[in-house]
């Protein structure tokens, strides 16, 4: 999915209808604010609004995810790269829970290690599972390379160290 594409379609459409980031946000219920965040691709709309956002732009939701306009022959194509994708994306999201978990291990762990001269060693390995995991998972959602590489970096880091932990 490319935030930065949709996003663009997004303030494209709503120019063309002349309407205003405050006036698009009034008639959806959300903030100027969430609206630019869409037009500058830093956020999707959350998908309890496609419809209505479609609605406005007179646009469908496939579109809308496609970031362009498109023919019959294309429209069932990308409705089908589009489910696939924003699953995805919605996995993406469910992350955070991991995410928030592994914070929580990680200041159990700095918590131990201050107060028993433990090797920082499962600190490292912790830290670098959840940089691979965050840049991983940024590779699968956005198809970024310059994401891949130091996800696997850091996995590799992440196994060097634990090995270099078990075997002291």
């Amino acid at each position: 999915m490319d935030q930065e594409k949709i996003g663009k379609f997004i303030a494209e459409l709503r120019k063309e209808k002349n309407m205003t980031q405050q006036k698009l946000a009034d008639k959806l219920s959300v903030t100027d604010r969430a609206i630019s965040n869409w037009e500058n691709g830093r956020r999707l709309p959350d998908y309890s609004l496609l419809k209505d956002l479609g609605k406005e732009l007179n646009i469908s939701i496939n579109e809308l995810l496609s970031g362009e306009r498109l023919s019959e022959n294309k429209l069932k194509q990308k409705a089908d790269e589009n489910i696939i994708k924003y699953s995805e994306l919605i996995n993406f999201k469910s992350m955070k829970y991991g995410i928030i978990g592994m914070c929580i291990i990680f200041i159990i762990l700095v918590l131990i290690s201050t107060y028993k001269d433990m090797s920082p060693a499962p600190l490292v390995s912790l830290i670098c599972a959840y940089n691979s995991v965050t840049f991983i998972s940024r590779y699968k959602l956005n198809n970024e390379k310059s994401n891949l590489v130091p996800g696997v970096m850091f996995a590799i880091a992440m196994v060097l160290n634990t090995i270099a932990f078990i075997l002291k």
